[in-house]
């Protein structure tokens, strides 16, 4: 990654998987932009390994615009985009509402097609470009239909984008992380029993880490990922079993 030009939307936080990425990508060379709608919040993170800090709001078609021209007007190019960007969304469908559908879809499904157009065309020598799925796309976790459904739709719009922009050597990606320590998730492993409840389903043993996904992104950033259209698993093999029901996390 030497040299190479990588934006990052979604760091906003150091346990976060994006300044997770951040580190494992400038360790290996690469000059970093990272975004995320609070741009006080990811100056931290940029501050530490030497980046660009962005506000961009994934909602906002002019604000995922505005980040990749930056990335240009910084460094001159742009090979590698990823976004982190996620709403926590959950409800049963029976008490489901328009506005939850609404911020799910307008984060997870618009803002990933639009994050993919945006990032794609001011790749002038071609690059790679990752969004994040989630394992509750692969399976069908009760009480996710918003957050799940959603990347579901993402991930459909992943393959159709690598067949867009293959000729133009761009490959478009998507990472599937398992339940994952991290800022995002430090509220339910609050709960003493729900991280033993996720274990039981994981044939590695542990649950990801953020460092793991990390890994993960920064070979799909990398030339060496001959690869397009696929959504990477990154869960211990969970996705072989299942999600464990909301009884069982709650230690019954």
């Amino acid at each position: 990654m030497q040299g190479k030009v990588v934006i990052i939307l979604g760091a906003s936080d150091e346990r976060s998987m994006g300044a997770a990425t951040a580190r494992r990508c400038q360790a290996e060379g690469a000059q970093l932009v990272l975004a995320a709608r609070r741009v006080e919040k990811v100056a931290e993170v940029a501050k530490s390994v030497g980046a660009v800090a962005v506000a961009c709001d994934i909602c906002r078609e002019e604000d995922l615009a505005n980040l990749a021209d930056r990335a240009i007007q910084e460094y001159g190019r742009l090979d590698a985009a990823i976004n982190f960007a996620g709403l926590d969304s959950a409800s049963p469908i029976a008490d489901i509402t328009r506005d939850m559908l609404q911020q799910a879809c307008d984060v997870h499904l618009i803002g990933t097609a639009l994050f993919i157009k945006h990032m794609a065309a001011r790749m002038r020598e071609g690059g790679s470009v990752i969004t994040t799925s989630s394992q509750t796309a692969i399976l069908a976790p009760p009480g996710l239909a918003a957050y799940a459904g959603t990347k579901k739709g993402a991930d459909q719009i992943v393959r159709i984008a690598a067949v867009e922009y293959g000729p133009q050597n761009i490959r478009v990606n998507a990472i599937a992380p398992g339940f994952t320590p991290s800022g995002m998730t430090a509220g339910y492993l609050e709960v003493p029993t729900i991280e033993q409840a996720f274990l039981r389903e994981v044939p590695l043993g542990r649950l990801p880490r953020v460092e793991d996904i990390a890994n993960a992104a920064l070979w799909l950033a990398s030339e060496e990922a001959f690869i397009t259209g696929q959504v990477v698993d990154i869960s211990g093999g969970q996705t072989l079993c299942r999600i464990p029901t909301g009884e069982e996390m709650m230690g019954g």
